[in-house]
């Protein structure tokens, strides 16, 4: 038989484990940047997007499958909210929770998008969704402002491996 304590204790240890739910740091551009500039070989697929756009939400069971099929690689999905800071708790975790997401999720806290999407690329409109894929140690680097399938997604990701 077991004992009530027992019982509370475990349920306890299950509420305490840590990555049982997803985080979403809340992040400032030089944040991305210095993420974005690491000298490392491996090769980072950074997708922009918002819970608001519907092409966005659904390409992003592409980003996790591809960060599933590399995860023996050095890929990175990195998933980069552009909601409002002050919808984290409303929105953002719980769509994040909902859909399950194992890729590291942020959301960029910067009220002026015309500040910064330059520095991402000089060509990018502020269009969702927008991925790059970036590989510092090799110089490579490609971006698509277009919603894009696992089969695109997985091919332009082989480019770079």
């Amino acid at each position: 038989m077991i004992s009530v304590k027992t019982v509370l204790l475990g349920c306890g240890l299950l509420l305490a484990t840590p990555g049982f739910g997803q985080q979403v740091a809340v992040i400032k551009f030089p944040e991305l940047q210095q993420r974005l500039a690491r000298a490392t070989d491996t090769t980072y697929v950074i997708n922009f997007w918002a819970t608001w756009c519907g092409p966005c939400v659904k390409e992003l069971p592409n980003f996790e499958q591809v960060r599933s099929a590399n995860a023996n690689k050095k890929v990175k999905v990195l998933l980069v909210s552009l909601d409002y800071a002050s919808q984290l708790d409303k929105k953002v975790k719980p769509f994040v929770k909902q859909r399950g997401l194992k890729s590291e999720v942020v959301l960029l806290n910067e009220p002026d998008p015309n500040s910064w999407l330059e520095k991402v690329d000089p060509k990018w409109s502020g269009s969702l969704p927008f991925t790059l894929i970036l590989n510092n140690k090799t110089k490579k680097r490609a971006t698509f402002e277009q919603e894009l399938s696992k089969a695109e997604l997985t091919a332009a990701l082989q480019k770079f491996l």
